[in-house]
């Protein structure tokens, strides 16, 4: 088992919080961009951070986006519809978003809309 997935979530979120904000992006659309992968609103976000969900139980209870497979490109030097552990991959996948709203990418081409 990889280290990552025994992580807590509430780890991980305060450093996609200070790279969007820090390209200009809110709070609010990263909220918008885990919504879309996972279902999680707000509240659901603010309680797995609080009862420190780890990585496996936060994608454990995510409804994905039937769209995830839409998600391609390279994240840590990996291309995400490579990766063969699912749950690196909806890990990665997060990742790849967050990177790409950060990046400055429009919003309704990061929930390939």
């Amino acid at each position: 088992m990889h280290k990552i997935f025994a992580m807590p979530f509430a780890s991980v979120y305060p450093h996609y919080v200070t790279k969007v904000e820090r390209k200009g992006r809110t709070v609010a659309e990263l909220h918008e961009v885990i919504e879309w992968l996972t279902g999680f609103d707000d509240a659901a976000v603010a309680r797995h951070i609080e009862q420190q969900t780890t990585f496996e139980d936060f994608f454990a209870e995510a409804r994905l986006n039937p769209l995830v497979t839409e998600i391609k490109g390279v994240i840590c030097g990996v291309r995400v519809e490579e990766i063969e552990d699912p749950l690196m991959q909806k890990i990665r996948y997060l990742d790849k978003l967050v990177d790409e709203l950060a990046k400055g990418k429009a919003m309704e081409k990061v929930l390939r809309g």
